[in-house]
């Protein structure tokens, strides 16, 4: 067996077999190793034990070294740095005391055993190796940085959250970022990410979807490489994965990641998580997973008003007139893209990304008139959005009641089924959060909104009359809107 992590000191007591620390004679390595392991299982729990501590296996005692077989360099060179004082001082419990530690791997003639050395030799150990390139993640925006976030009343206390916990001054962990599609939760992660890695180099930061998660997952189970995949995630110092509300319905990857989150959570590691909706309300969520994630802080970062839009277009344009000086944008046309394009941020940045680029392709300055001709598609598209008011109507109509009755306090059941269908196209087609739709449907309560839009989501899957009415619906009101 090949050496593959140096060993270290732990402060353990004199080897009672003499001054060499050597086990008493006749003793059976793999008899201590289960002594030993009986006291590590109680002493790190079973999650840690049974993802580093099992897989390792004693070879023996000498000269005051204790050799450790390991399945992989990986998983070796972690369970070095995170029990190893937990590892000596078992083995002392269990009458094979050590002062040091060395790993070796499982399938390799193994090395002799050196000497104790002095405790200075402590610095000389090595944190398990990097992931290679392809395991980081996905690659980080440089643009998406805190510097580059404009804030506002809808997300400054998601800003201000993100921002203590990557400078570690953060009391709450996991930090759990949600809200709708462009509104600035995967701008927040990286920038989490990339200030902590600026600010702590050696740092171990992983920033990935929920996707890539189940898909690196599901490779490592039909490779084989399970062992590798949770050594892999439990070595961070961060984690942060966008898009939670993916890992629903898919129980194994829920599995996985919940070991691994509690893993890193239990290690004092740092964690940040984004969903479109809060936890409680992500559907097929296990509930224990969902109450992990509540643990911390919970932030919903709400669309962006008027004020938060027009921040935003002024940052954009800032960068983009510090690359070309000579971009002109008239007065006026931020105000009104601010005013008109309410969707999401992310088509309001790509309405004034189009004009930049006109400018610059035509060399003159956009004026609001200009802007209008150049973004006719984007306000048409903004003048047509979805109200909750126009659902209820079609809704109304196409069960043939009336829609006093729809939005109203009556609990007769001929009203149930289509009263769930509005609530769940609601939340489905509109950015109302569920305390909004529930006071346009008679001020009811926003559980009331979510029980209706996952009996709707449940009902979909099994009945197909109502996933016809409802898909027809959809379509109907995407066309009026």
């Amino acid at each position: 067996m090949a050496g593959i992590g140096a060993g270290f000191g732990s402060g353990a007591s004199p080897a009672r077999g003499g001054p060499t620390g050597r086990p008493p004679e006749g003793g059976d390595a793999a008899a201590a190793w289960a002594r030993a392991s009986a006291v590590l299982r109680d002493r790190v729990g079973a999650g840690s034990f049974r993802s580093w501590i099992a897989p390792l296996s004693l070879e023996g005692v000498e000269n005051g070294v204790a050799v450790l077989r390991a399945p992989t360099a990986f998983l070796g060179s972690y369970a070095l740095r995170a029990f190893g004082e937990h590892i000596l001082a078992a083995l002392a419990a269990a009458g094979w005391p050590a002062q040091r530690l060395e790993m070796a791997l499982a399938d390799r003639p193994a090395a002799p055993p050196r000497a104790a050395a002095p405790a200075a030799a402590d610095a000389s150990r090595t944190l398990p190796p990097r992931p290679a390139p392809e395991e980081e993640g996905t690659r980080l925006d440089p643009r998406l940085t805190f510097e580059r976030f404009a804030v506002g009343a809808p997300n400054e206390l998601a800003h201000a959250a993100a921002r203590r916990l990557a400078e570690g001054r953060a009391a709450f962990n996991p930090l759990f970022l949600h809200g709708g599609v462009g509104q600035g939760k995967t701008h927040l992660l990286q920038a989490v990410a990339q200030a902590l890695r600026a600010r702590e180099p050696g740092a171990r930061v992983l920033y990935l979807s929920a996707e890539q998660f189940m898909v690196r997952f599901v490779s490592a189970l039909r490779e084989r490489r399970m062992v590798e995949f949770k050594a892999w995630i439990r070595s961070l110092d961060m984690l942060l994965v966008d898009d939670v509300q993916f890992l629903a319905g898919k129980d194994s990857t829920q599995e996985e990641f919940f070991h691994s989150f509690n893993a890193l959570f239990d290690q004092g590691r740092r964690i940040v998580l984004s969903a479109d909706r809060p936890p409680a309300e992500i559907p097929h969520l296990e509930e224990r997973v969902a109450s992990r994630l509540q643990a911390g802080l919970v932030v919903g970062m709400g669309p962006a008003d008027e004020a938060l839009r027009l921040a935003v277009l002024r940052l954009k344009l800032a960068q983009a007139q510090e690359a070309d000086p000579q971009l002109r944008i008239a007065d006026g046309v931020l105000e009104f893209l601010a005013a008109r394009i309410t969707a999401n941020l992310r088509v309001l940045e790509g309405a004034l990304t189009r004009l930049i680029a006109q400018a610059q392709l035509v060399q003159r300055e956009v004026t609001p008139d200009l802007a209008r001709e150049g973004l006719a598609d984007l306000l048409r598209a903004a003048e047509r959005r979805v109200s909750v008011e126009e659902i209820q109507r079609r809704v109304a109509e196409h069960y043939g009641i009336r829609l006093a009755d729809l939005v109203g306090p009556r609990r007769l059941r001929p009203l149930a089924r289509p009263r769930q269908v509005a609530m769940y196209l609601a939340k489905t087609l509109t950015s109302r959060s569920l305390p909004d739709i529930g006071r346009r449907f008679g001020g009811r309560d926003h559980t009331t909104v979510l029980h209706g839009v996952r009996r709707i989501e449940a009902l979909i899957a099994e009945d197909q009359t109502l996933a016809g009415d409802v898909a027809q619906l959809r379509r109907a009101i995407e066309r009026q809107g």
